[in-house]
């Protein structure tokens, strides 16, 4: 609200803002801010080391997923093709008694993400622990 001041002939209202409540309040958190900062501990952070990374697996299945949606299951040098029913059934039979196993999906780059998120999600629905994607750096 203006103030209305009345010096002279006519009355004026002053239009300009009281600054000084304004730096008070400043000044005053500045001073608090100054004296608690050094009061602060640092903080430590646990950062991950190399030793705590997982081993490489004992065995790689990779599943390859082609351009017009069709799956393939890889293992060594044998590759089978299935439909996406069959892929938990066969994931897991090639698993075998190899405890360490890690499953890998390859999609071709015109494959629909959808489809790519629908073979991972199949796969670890049926407790398939280590599911991962491939990825291939352009030359």
């Amino acid at each position: 609200m203006a103030a209305v001041v009345s010096r002279g002939r006519g009355r004026r209202t002053i239009n300009e803002i009281n600054m000084v409540p304004f730096i008070d309040v400043m000044l005053v958190l500045l001073i608090i801010f100054m004296v608690t900062a050094p009061l602060i501990a640092p903080s430590m952070i646990d950062l991950p080391s190399v030793g705590k990374a997982a081993g490489q697996p004992d065995q790689v299945i990779q599943i390859v997923i082609g351009k017009d949606e069709a799956l393939q299951l890889k293992l060594k040098d044998t590759t089978t093709s299935l439909r996406l029913q069959d892929i938990t059934s066969a994931v897991k039979q090639a698993q075998g008694t190899v405890a360490n196993t890690a499953v890998v999906i390859s999609a071709d780059k015109s494959v629909k993400y959808e489809a790519v998120v629908r073979v991972m999600d199949t796969l670890q629905r049926a407790g398939i622990a280590r599911v991962g994607l491939s990825v291939q750096l352009a030359p």
